[in-house]
This record gives C-alpha cells, sequence and structure tokens, in this order.
C-alpha cells in the first residue's frame, strides 16, 4: 500500500505541474481579451482537484504510512534539527499545503469574477503564484525520487 501510494503521489506530481503551466499560459493569453470559455473552466477545475487529491495521498503517506512521518513523530523537537527530517517533515508539506490553499484562493476568484479578463487575471496569479511554491519544494537534487518506480 505505501509503494503504491507514494508511487501514485510521485508521478501526479507531473500531471499537477504540466496543468499548472497550462493553466498559468492559459491565463496569461487570456488577458488579451479571449473569451473564458468551458475549457478554461474545466483545466482550472483539474488542476484544483489534481491537487487536493495530491494532497489527501500526501497527508496519509505523511500520517499513517511514510517512514519519515513516523520519525518525525517519534523525534520531536529534533525534527528541525536535521536537516532532510525538517525538509520532509515540516518544509515539503507546509509549503505544498500553502501552495493548495493559494491554488484553492485562486479558484473560488475564478468562480465569484464577473468577467472574463478578471477569471484570466485570477487564473494567472493564483496558479503562478502556487507553481512557483511547488516548484520550491520538490526534490530537485534527489533524482531517484523524480521518477520513482513502482
Amino acid at each position: 500500500m505505501y509503494d503504491f501510494l507514494l508511487f501514485t503521489h510521485s508521478w501526479l506530481r507531473w500531471i499537477i505541474l504540466i496543468l499548472a503551466i497550462v493553466t498559468v499560459v492559459m491565463g496569461l493569453s487570456g488577458m488579451s481579451g479571449k473569451k473564458f470559455g468551458k475549457a478554461q473552466n474545466a483545466l482550472s477545475g483539474a488542476f484544483i482537484g489534481t491537487m487536493h487529491l495530491q494532497l489527501l495521498l500526501g497527508l496519509i503517506l505523511y500520517f499513517f504510512l511514510s517512514p519519515v512521518g513516523l520519525d518525525a513523530f517519534s523525534s520531536g523537537a529534533n525534527v528541525m534539527k536535521e536537516a532532510a527530517l525538517r525538509y520532509w517533515a515540516v518544509e515539503h508539506m507546509s509549503i505544498m499545503i500553502i501552495a493548495v490553499v493559494v491554488a484553492q484562493i485562486g479558484r473560488i476568484r475564478i468562480k465569484k469574477s464577473v468577467t472574463d479578463k478578471g477569471k484570466y487575471k485570477a487564473m494567472l496569479i493564483f496558479n503562478l503564484i502556487a507553481l512557483i511554491l511547488m516548484l520550491s519544494r520538490i526534490p530537485w537534487d534527489q533524482t531517484a525520487r523524480l521518477f520513482r518506480g513502482l
């Protein structure tokens, strides 16, 4: 179960990053006066939906299955002294949760905006911030984790 969820969590990241880039580019191109239609709305919804799924998988892994999460709980305050444990136990999780919150605020702003330009602006700004946050906490230096096998 752990290996499957970790594999899924690892590969779902690529779908999320692609959706983030697509929605940011779409938000940028839409600022020129394009109509915000069903395709834009669907992609925006897919982006936040996959982010919620990713968050759920990450929380299940962290709190119930991952040795890193279990080590963090047993280490207590010492988790902050060890860089690798701190990264996974605190930095990765907290920044990714913030990224989901930012993207969700963007989705709400898109739905509440009355103009197409306002929808595109919200899509661009909030999804770009979420993308930057996500990119900052993906372990790029650990290539084995980037393309994890089952």
